[in-house]
């Protein structure tokens, strides 16, 4: 199982709990190999060389397999055909967060002050092309501010640079915020979806907030090679689905904040649908905001 990210990380965390989940169904260890770089680009670029035989797997995500086909000038690959999909493994909520001394003390009053702000308003990314960059890229828009964007080479120096004050608010998934959110580090105004999250009951969500179209989640998903035969890929996705089915994963992933999907949520042909309609929906939110990335 090849994770196009750093280890440690939330969905190197995902990928490991999901594969030993299917690793008791296969009867096999399942093991993971951190290829990072490029965004996740490069890791997901091997998985669609391997050989297609359900030897190399890869884990996928909102970034790897929907806003990296309109984000690369040169596109490496499309999520939508070049791999087979197996399922939906978890999906979190994006929270909007902030230094704790900000005025704004409600989401709404965050709104208004990123209106009155505009440049003025400092917000924090991982880099272009980062789930924080793309989900706070639609909130400026649907706001309408401008902040002044500063890009950062992770989320540990972003955390430390918004806890001191240096600079104003970003937006991650629950997963990576939630810790410090609870230790009173840092303040959430909202978390981008319909329900609370289970870890931050206290936060409102969008909805509740008053801009329900703010809705963001950092979906995690477990892709094969284009090819694998289908007897395989049955195989694979028999193995997803009774790992998903098991409480011991389910409870994992929920304790880190994860959403697990609904079981009509774990069928491949939802996830085709999913990886397609989300290829749409952030190519417009990177045509709208102007990004690219030339290699």
């Amino acid at each position: 199982m090849v994770v196009p990210f750093a280890a440690g990380g939330a969905t190197d965390v995902i990928a490991r709990i999901v594969s030993e989940g299917m690793s008791k169904q296969l009867g096999k260890p399942i093991i993971i190999e951190n290829v990072a770089g490029a965004g996740g680009t490069t890791g997901s670029i091997r998985v669609m060389k391997a050989a297609p035989d359900g030897y190399t797997l890869l884990t996928g995500h909102m970034g790897t397999h929907a806003s990296s086909f309109a984000l690369y000038e040169k596109r490496k690959y499309d999520p939508r055909t070049d791999f087979e999909p197996i399922g939906l493994a978890a999906s979190a909520p994006i929270v909007v967060f902030a230094r704790k001394d900000l005025s704004a003390a409600t989401f709404p009053e965050f709104i208004a002050l990123m209106k009155q702000k505009g440049a003025d308003l400092k917000v924090g990314h991982s880099g272009v092309g980062s789930n924080a960059h793309l989900t706070c890229a639609l909130l400026n828009i649907l706001v309408g501010s401008k902040p002044t964007e500063v890009p950062y080479r992770g989320n540990g120096p972003l955390m430390t640079d918004l806890m001191s004050g240096a600079i104003d608010y970003s937006c991650d998934q629950v997963i990576t915020v939630a810790p410090q959110v609870s230790a009173g580090t840092v303040k959430a105004f909202v978390v981008a979806s319909l329900q609370r999250s289970k870890v931050l009951p206290d936060v409102a969500t969008s909805e509740e907030g008053g801009l329900k179209a703010y809705q963001a989640d950092a979906w995690t998903a477990v892709f094969a090679p284009k090819g694998v035969p289908a007897h395989i890929i049955d195989k694979l996705e028999d193995a997803y689905k009774k790992a998903m089915a098991d409480q011991d994963t389910v409870n994992r992933l929920e304790k880190l904040g994860a959403v697990v999907p609904a079981r009509e949520n774990q069928s491949r042909a939802y996830l085709k649908e999913l990886v397609s309609s989300e290829v749409d929906r952030w190519s417009k939110v990177i045509t709208d905001a102007r990004i690219s990335i030339a290699d």
